[in-house]
């Protein structure tokens, strides 16, 4: 049995590496995560046929009370929803780790070698601080907690001193078999979650959810060690190293170091910004219909969608605009940045579920160049992400950060409520250009408005 265990295992492990292949394009997200959900099958059933009296009854209980609760999660969730529930999500992996821990921990009768302590330690302290990360991480997504950061005297200061504290307590848990000692290291790691996210602003959120994902899959992968299970391991280490390969992507779009991010305050500095004191400024306004005609007499249209596309639920109707200017002889696109939205990925997501085709998604750095070529960019719900000033304002506090170059195109719309500051809390130049049209309203009903003016 234990040769036919292993070779299941591996097959899980083969299942869950193709499952993330899949997820990196589009294209084959949907076989990639059919090879995820059979490979979790395999693992959960063989877990079940070598482990020793299980209880069933509280495991199928379990499993069948989590598995309703996702699927109603599932499908209830709105896409402007879906950053702060991944987020949530990271917390119960690494919840679920420092339980798995402190049971291991507790476990009479059984003598853990030094190697298995330190795994414990590990995964314990990394699963506590994913746990209460996430926590906060989920409230400034979700707008519960605010997305501004939370900066004090004192503040990194505090944080060496509970990591150094933490680290203490596991080393006397190491040498002692101390229980008190071990729950005292969950506990401050549980504090320095909190404490290493409050600082880290609103726009430096993308990067925090791909780090948080990294950071449960390390935890998972820790747990793995100390319960000997392959599966697990392979599982953890993969979305582990996916999850830092991501962060360092979405660190790179934004012109950040991840240790600048951890250190925090770059919302806070965004939103001390120039964008009162520069007083108030010209722009020039238009209704729907006038957007209409530009861009249905144009040659090429590029779409820029943001996190606004999503609160306002715009994407079918957007879809259907981009198709009537298709069928008018138009070349519509559309251009995503890597951190537009509230997580990675977010912006493609929400096409997808408007059943854009996937050839006129087109990545920053393929769709850059055309910009200057373009008769009419339609920046849709999004503003950081095509700032001017992250080029043309050394003083801007994202200056080189990479943005879609909307500005170089011949005419630019805007579609916003206001003329309010984005997510980073940064005025945007594009916005009084001579050749940037403002139309104001809701999202939906501005491309309703797009798509009733092509009509008639």
């Amino acid at each position: 049995m234990q040769n036919v265990s292993a070779i299941l295992y591996l097959v899980a492990a083969v299942l869950f590496i193709l499952s993330l292949k899949g997820l990196s394009s589009p294209v084959s997200a949907r076989r990639g995560n059919t090879y995820g959900m059979v490979g979790m099958l395999i693992a959960v059933l063989t877990t079940f046929a070598v482990m020793d009296k299980p209880v069933y009854a509280l495991i199928v209980g379990a499993i069948v009370a989590g598995g309703a609760i996702g699927t109603w999660k599932a499908k209830t969730v709105e896409m402007t929803g879906m950053p702060e529930l991944v987020a949530a999500m990271h917390s119960l992996v690494g919840l679920s780790a420092v339980l798995i821990a402190v049971a291991a921990v507790f476990h009479t009768g059984v003598e853990h070698t030094p190697v298995q302590k330190v795994e414990l330690f590990i995964g314990a302290f990394i699963g506590a601080i994913t746990f209460t990360a996430s926590v906060v991480a989920f409230g400034k997504l979700s707008g519960k907690f605010g997305a501004k950061a939370v900066t004090f005297s004192g503040q990194h200061l505090l944080n060496l001193l509970l990591a150094v504290a933490m680290v203490g307590f596991g080393v006397v848990y190491f040498f002692t078999d101390s229980h008190a000692a071990f729950l005292m290291m969950c506990a401050i790691a549980l504090v320095l979650g909190v404490t290493l996210i409050i600082p880290i602003g609103g726009a430096d959120m993308p990067v925090v959810v791909s780090m948080l994902n990294s950071y449960s899959g390390w935890a998972a992968a820790g747990i793995g060690f100390t319960l000997n299970n392959p599966v697990l391991i392979i599982a953890g280490a993969c979305v582990g190293a996916s999850g830092a390969i991501l962060s360092y992507i979405m660190c790179k779009a934004m012109n950040r170091s991840i240790v600048s991010v951890l250190l925090g305050g770059f919302g806070a500095e965004a939103a001390a910004g120039d964008s009162a004191a520069s007083g108030p400024k010209s722009y020039k306004s238009g209704s729907a219909e006038d957007a209409a005609f530009l861009m249905s007499n144009a040659d090429n249209v590029i779409i820029v969608p943001g996190y606004g596309l999503a609160v306002s639920r715009a994407q079918h109707a957007l879809q259907e605009f981009a198709d009537i200017l298709t069928e008018k002889g138009v070349n519509v696109r559309y251009a995503i940045h890597p951190v537009a939205g509230r997580m990675p990925g977010h912006m493609n997501v929400l096409l997808a579920e408007a059943e854009v085709p996937y050839d006129q998604v087109l990545e920053m750095e393929e769709i850059n160049s055309d910009f200057s070529n373009t008769d009419v960019v339609l920046v849709i719900g999004a503003n950081d992400v095509v700032n001017p000033a992250a080029q043309k304002d050394k003083n801007s506090p994202i200056y080189g950060m990479p943005i879609l170059e909307a500005y170089k195109a011949r005419t630019t719309i805007v579609v916003k409520r206001s003329m309010s500051v984005g997510y980073a809390g940064l005025d945007n130049e594009l916005f009084y250009m001579d050749k940037t049209m403002m139309v104001f309203g809701d999202a939906k009903k501005v491309v309703e408005g797009l798509v009733k003016a092509v009509e008639h």
